[in-house]
């Protein structure tokens, strides 16, 4: 909690330092050098907070940050390399080319960034195991927050790209909704779902967005209504359960960790749900949140798949999270402890943040290799 607290500051700060950088950028315009220097100050700060709110209202606070943010950096960037160029030459530039190169920049940065979160890659994997429990294909989806980059035709029309990978089996790790996701695009959404083709089914467990957990009485539906609309159309919806498929394989489907404080309800352990394990058998753990790596590593599961980081969203957030360990053992790909392997997915959508420049959007495809 402290290095959250530490770190809203630290945002905050940097924040404000980029407001009072910006407005003295446009201070050093031509057309307001001649000016008073109040009227200058006045301009220049109607010229950066006046977007700025316009950007709040459009699309949200936190995304008027970002830009807000990106504008600046390139801008301290850019400004930089035009005062190691005007030394050389021994003279200033007639225009403000640094300021031009900058916007540029940062347009081509962020409109990167919302190709990222709005486009859907395929990413694959394979994992091998001495077991003999032959091959399976796993189609793995999480956090596609029902509304925030595409609503449930949207969501269809992905789902048509995995169904063409032809997967053994789906299993979707969570926020399939968001706090904002209205019924009708909750349900729409769980039929897509449902439709997906597989030999051993389609299989869900809940993310930390799914009950509702932020907004109150704000929503109108109920993770058990969301658990009984997917259940009506053939999801079958895991909490601290186990299930065989096909051949040697099994899945063990956790209650979010979000149990354990939101919704107070708590969770079964990894110890308890693997009480009498079957060696021969290759057991896959669907958790939403990935921090329970050495409970699990322990516990002797095969693989464990996640999602809820959305691959860190933002540079520098993937690199942030991955030094301090905020609050998740991974937060993107495939790792490796003990006999257990990890994955963790960015997820299908993005969430509140518009743009994924740390990642980008996707949905996994893991081929399980295994002795016949």
């Amino acid at each position: 909690m402290f290095i959250w607290i530490l770190m809203l500051c630290v945002i905050f700060a940097i924040c404000t330092g980029a407001a009072l950088y910006l407005m003295a950028r446009v201070r050093r315009l031509g057309w307001l050098k001649n000016k008073k220097k109040t009227w200058a100050r006045l301009i220049s700060a109607a010229v950066v907070l006046l977007p700025a709110v316009a950007l709040s209202f459009l699309w949200s606070p936190l995304n008027m940050v970002v830009c807000v943010l990106h504008l600046a950096l390139f801008l301290l960037l850019a400004d930089g390399i035009s005062a190691l160029v005007r030394r050389l030459r021994r003279r200033d530039f007639r225009r403000d080319w640094a300021g031009l190169a900058a916007l540029l920049l940062c347009a081509a940065w962020l409109t990167s960034g919302w190709v990222n979160a709005n486009h859907v890659w395929r990413t694959q994997y394979t994992i091998e195991t001495d077991k003999p429990v032959g091959s399976l294909r796993v189609a793995l989806l999480s956090d596609s927050h029902m509304g925030t980059t595409f609503h449930a035709d949207g969501f269809a029309g992905r789902l048509a790209d995995v169904q063409a990978q032809e997967p053994d089996v789906a299993v979707f790790v969570g926020d399939f909704t968001d706090e904002s996701t209205t019924r009708e695009d909750m349900a729409a959404a769980a039929k897509a779902l449902g439709a997906l083709k597989t030999p051993c089914g389609v299989y869900f467990v809940f993310g930390n967005h799914d009950k509702n957990n932020y907004e109150g009485e704000g929503r109108a539906y109920t993770g058990e209504e969301l658990a009984a609309e997917l259940t009506k159309n053939g999801v079958v919806v895991l909490e601290d359960e186990i299930v065989p498929i096909r051949g040697g394989f099994c899945l063990i489907g956790r209650q979010d960790a979000s149990e354990e404080t939101e919704n107070r309800g708590g969770r079964a352990s990894m110890a308890e749900l693997t009480r009498n394990p079957d060696e021969n058998k290759f057991s896959i753990v669907l958790d939403h949140q990935p921090r329970d790596y050495a409970n699990q590593a322990a516990s002797g599961v095969d693989l464990v798949l996640s999602g809820h980081t959305h691959g860190g969203q933002m540079i520098p957030l993937v690199q942030l999270i991955r030094w301090f360990h905020l609050g998740d053992d991974n937060v993107y790909g495939l790792q490796r402890r003990g006999n257990t392997d990890f994955i963790v997915s960015s997820g299908i959508s993005d969430w509140e943040l518009l743009f994924k420049t740390g990642c980008r959007s996707e949905y996994v495809i893991i081929d399980i290799q295994g002795k016949n």
